[in-house]
C-alpha cells in the first residue's frame, strides 16, 4: 500500500478483513476506493425471531467517524450507496453531511412480504446514493426501484440479496474498480462486486459473519444477469455445508490490527 491514492495491499484486496471498520479504513490511502456500497447498523436494537442481533446496532458512536473515513478513502467525484432505516434518516443524514457527502438519489427495494407490521406493513428497504464532489452522470442510470429477492436471512439476521446490488455496482463503477463495504455482514455486496469483475475490500467486525462472508467469496462465482435478481441458491447454504475452495487470493483470515 502506498500514499498516492492506490490500494495494492493484498491483505485487504479480494478478502474480508475482520476488525473495526474505522481502524481498518485508516490503513487505506485517501482516494483509493472507486465505490462504496454498504448496509450499516440501523440503530434500532434489532432482534430477529431467533434472537440474533447486529453489532453496534444499539449506539451511534461509530456513525460519524465511519462515514468520515469512507469519505476520505473514496475518490473525488465518486459515489457511496448506504442503506438507511426510515426512522433514523435524520441521524444518518447529519452524519453524511458532516463527512462531506450529499444525497443525489433515493432507492427503494419493494418486498412481496412484510418484515414487520405496526401502524403500516413494512414492505420495503431503502438506500441513499451519496456523492463526493460532483460525479458525472452514469451512462446507463439504474432504476430507483429495484425488486427484492427473499433470502430467508439464513446467513445474517438482516441479509441482503446479491441481485439488488448488481445494477448499482454496474452503473457506478467499472470493471477493475475497487468496491468497499465496511459493514459487509455476510458479504452480499462483495459477491456482487466480484461477479461483475470488480476488485473488492470487505470489513466485518463480527467473527461469525466474517467467516460466512469469507466462505462465500471462496466459492465459485455463479452466472448472473445485468438487472435480474441473482439466484440465491449458493448464498442460502449454511457455511458448514457450502463447498469452500481456498485459493490464496480469497483465503479467509483476519487482519491483525
Amino acid at each position: 500500500m502506498n500514499s498516492a491514492g492506490m490500494l495494492n495491499d493484498d491483505r485487504l484486496l479480494g478478502r474480508v478483513t475482520r476488525g473495526d471498520c474505522i481502524d481498518v479504513m485508516k490503513r487505506i490511502p485517501s482516494g483509493a476506493v472507486d465505490l462504496i456500497v454498504t448496509d450499516p447498523p440501523y440503530l434500532v436494537r434489532y432482534l430477529d425471531r431467533s434472537g440474533r442481533s447486529v453489532k453496534n446496532d444499539d449506539n451511534d458512536a461509530w456513525l460519524d467517524p465511519a462515514f468520515a473515513q469512507m469519505h476520505r478513502v473514496l475518490k473525488d467525484n465518486r459515489f457511496c450507496v448506504s442503506f438507511c432505516p426510515w426512522n433514523k434518516v435524520d441521524r444518518f443524514t447529519a452524519g453524511w453531511r458532516a463527512a462531506g457527502f450529499h444525497a443525489v438519489g433515493h432507492i427503494i427495494f419493494p418486498k412481496k412480504y412484510a418484515s414487520s407490521s405496526r401502524f403500516v406493513r413494512y414492505q420495503h428497504e431503502e438506500a441513499y446514493l451519496l456523492a463526493k464532489g460532483n460525479p458525472p452522470l452514469p451512462g446507463s442510470p439504474p432504476p430507483d426501484v429495484i425488486p427484492w429477492t427473499y433470502t430467508g436471512n439464513k446467513l445474517h439476521p438482516t441479509q441482503k440479496p446479491v441481485g439488488i446490488f448488481m445494477p448499482l455496482i454496474e452503473a457506478f463503477s467499472r470493471p477493475g474498480d475497487v468496491v468497499l463495504d465496511p459493514f459487509c455482514g455476510s458479504g452480499s455486496t462483495l459477491v456482487a462486486a466480484r461477479d461483475l469483475g470488480r476488485r473488492f475490500v470487505g470489513i466485518e467486525l463480527d467473527a461469525e459473519h466474517h467467516l460466512t462472508a469469507s466462505a462465500r467469496l471462496a466459492d465459485v462465482p455463479p452466472n448472473r444477469s445485468k438487472f435480474g435478481a441473482a439466484p440465491e441458491d449458493r448464498a442460502a447454504m449454511p457455511v458448514s455445508a457450502a463447498p469452500i475452495a481456498k485459493p490464496p487470493a480469497f483465503a479467509p483470515r483476519a487482519l491483525a490490527l
